[in-house]
């Protein structure tokens, strides 16, 4: 591939980089990562890649501190190839520090370079542990002792209830992980994608998690989960849940009625179950009537039976 070719690569930010991308979030991060307690955010020294430089390649955020060249990486799904990845990264961030401080890699004198760390933040659905070193000469064919190259990547599992010592010594990235379970658990729920992060957005704000950030960047922050959200393969796993569901109802009431009747009836009946708990929380969370209503899908007649069990209307 052509370098003009690699330099047209797009790239769409993710909310993990959006919210670190703030010099005291960001060092707040590197303090709980490394135990440290620096307080002058205005010493680091954002390193970040931009599309269109360094042969298009782009990391999620990477910093100089205390001549360490930290990258760290955002994953929402598991990617055994993150160890090579980072070797293209780390090579970029090199040859813009040599040319950024005028050092000649052809010189007869060592030249002196920061020590690279390589972190990966991953918060996918697949169970991985808290910790995981990835190293990229389990890539290569044939197997060495000590190969010529290697690239180590630690990946810290960021999901909720995870590195609970690590959220607690950062507390954007708690809040992060806190607004991406909300999403998943409403979602779980049974409430379409867009609902979902909308009312994880207004349950946050009112718990004070991510509160200014999320007021701020209300409409940037749904529009970014939303890029990085599988809503075909998540909606295939709602479907198969309902479906279980509502076999498991039509089985019992098929004992009586004949099995191909009742299990019709329970998928039927358990997904009305699932409309009706799913707008009466939304209800409940101030939502306007008229969009839960098109949410939930319910007839006219359903619509006036659940109002009038939760006492809106007589």
């Amino acid at each position: 591939m052509s370098e003009a070719a690699e330099t047209k690569r797009t790239y769409k930010d993710s909310l993990f980089r959006m919210i670190f991308q703030d010099r005291e979030a960001l060092l707040s991060l590197y303090n709980a990562i490394n135990g440290t307690c620096y307080d002058q955010p205005e010493e680091l020294i954002i390193t970040t890649l931009e599309d269109a430089i360094y042969l298009g390649w782009k990391n999620d955020v990477s910093f100089l501190i205390q001549d360490v060249l930290n990258l760290y990486e955002h994953q929402s799904t598991r990617n055994p190839n993150m160890p090579l990845r980072g070797l293209f990264y780390i090579s970029s961030l090199f040859r813009g520090y040599l040319k950024e401080n005028e050092l000649d890699p052809y010189s007869s004198a060592l030249l002196k370079l920061p020590s690279p760390r390589y972190i990966i933040f991953y918060n996918g659905t697949q169970g991985e542990p808290d910790r995981m070193e990835l190293r990229l000469s389990d890539s290569f064919i044939r197997k060495e002792d000590e190969p010529c190259i290697e690239c180590r990547a630690l990946m810290l599992n960021i999901n909720y209830g995870h590195n609970q010592e690590l959220m607690g010594a950062c507390r954007k990235l708690y809040e992060y992980a806190y607004f991406v379970q909300k999403v998943r658990e409403f979602l779980g729920e049974g409430l379409i994608r867009d609902a979902a992060i909308d009312r994880a957005v207004v349950h946050c704000i009112e718990a004070d998690i991510l509160k200014d950030f999320l007021s701020r960047h209300r409409a940037e922050v749904k529009d970014l989960f939303l890029t990085e959200y599988d809503e075909k393969l998540h909606e295939r796993t709602l479907r198969e849940e309902g479906r279980m569901e509502g076999i498991e109802q039509g089985i019992k009431r098929g004992i009586e009625q004949g099995i191909k009747q009742g299990i019709g009836q329970g998928i039927e009946q358990g997904e009305l179950k699932k409309a009706k708990e799913m707008a009466a929380a939304m209800l409940k969370d101030g939502m306007p009537p008229d969009q839960v209503k098109g949410y939930a899908k319910l007839s006219d007649e359903q619509w006036d039976v659940l109002l009038k069990s939760l006492g809106i209307i007589e």
